[in-house]
């Protein structure tokens, strides 16, 4: 599966993982993105939920979803599932969270759609060494 943002150059392969005790679900590699099993599959009724790196890399590269936050509402994305079929999703809204906050309406929905949720950090702190903020980009399928 992939998932393609034309507007910030985003074409990423998904991994699939769990979400950890720790609250970590990113993928592996930065240049991928992370679809959280606990939620559903993309373009399923309910929501979906993929999350990606922010930040500079130690090689001095940035990371998948470093430009998420130039998405705005009305904008496309893409999933391309494993069987070959593209899925059209539109930004709703965007959120910021605190890291530490109840963010549990990121993974849930009941109005009987399909949702897509993109998630990454923002705001490091250099004093704890960590990013304190959790941007989620809010969308609904086509």
């Amino acid at each position: 599966m992939r998932l393609k943002i034309p507007k910030i150059n985003v074409d990423a392969i998904i991994e699939y993982v769990d979400l950890k005790l720790t609250g970590d679900g990113c993928p592996e590699r930065s240049t991928a993105v992370a679809w959280l099993q606990i939620g559903n599959r993309p373009g399923n009724i309910g929501t979906a939920v993929i999350a990606g790196h922010y930040g500079t890399l130690k090689n001095g590269k940035g990371s998948i979803f470093d430009n998420l936050k130039k998405l705005n509402k009305g904008d496309q994305l893409y999933i391309q599932d494993d069987r070959g079929v593209t899925i059209t999703f539109v930004v709703r809204e965007n959120g910021n969270y605190d890291a530490n906050a109840d963010a549990s309406s990121v993974f849930t929905s009941s109005d009987g759609k399909s949702h897509l949720n993109l998630i990454t950090c923002e705001g490091w702190d250099k004093v704890s060494e960590s990013y304190t903020k959790r941007l989620v980009i809010f969308t609904d399928k086509e």
